[in-house]
């Protein structure tokens, strides 16, 4: 069986849809303040490492585990929903099939509880206040 990763068209896509991801999360309401000071060429790089990896590509992931890395961010569910469909859209727009692109979004989905930690109308990095 193919993995999403391959699917996808591997590590030059992942490349250019996450660059991509990174535009649409700081033009979205819903997710720019959580991206407020941070270093996005930097984090764009941890994000390629780990997609890669969660995707099923062959490269191991070296960073911190999803848990340790959004402790303290008060990630919600509208964020994390945004992020994902943002990755999405960035690789539709690159021409990858609907199919990797289910399996992609099945794949973060099971992450979820890795990432969210808080409910709507929580406040969020960068002041404003979620579900408001």
């Amino acid at each position: 069986m193919i993995s999403p990763y391959h699917e996808a068209g591997g590590s030059p896509v992942l490349r250019v849809a996450v660059d991509d991801l990174y535009r649409r999360v700081r033009d979205d309401p819903d997710t720019a303040p959580y991206f407020i000071g941070v270093d996005l060429v930097r984090l764009a790089a941890h994000q390629r490492a780990f997609l890669a990896t969660a995707l099923g590509g062959p490269q191991p992931y070296g960073g911190r585990d999803l848990a340790a890395a959004h402790a303290g961010l008060h990630v919600d569910d509208r964020a994390y929903d945004a992020l994902v469909l943002h990755l999405v859209s960035a690789l539709r727009d690159l021409g990858v099939r609907v199919a990797p692109l289910q399996a992609i979004a099945e794949r973060l989905e099971g992450l979820r509880p890795l990432v969210v930690d808080a409910p709507s109308g929580e406040m969020v990095p960068g002041g404003a206040v979620r579900g408001a």
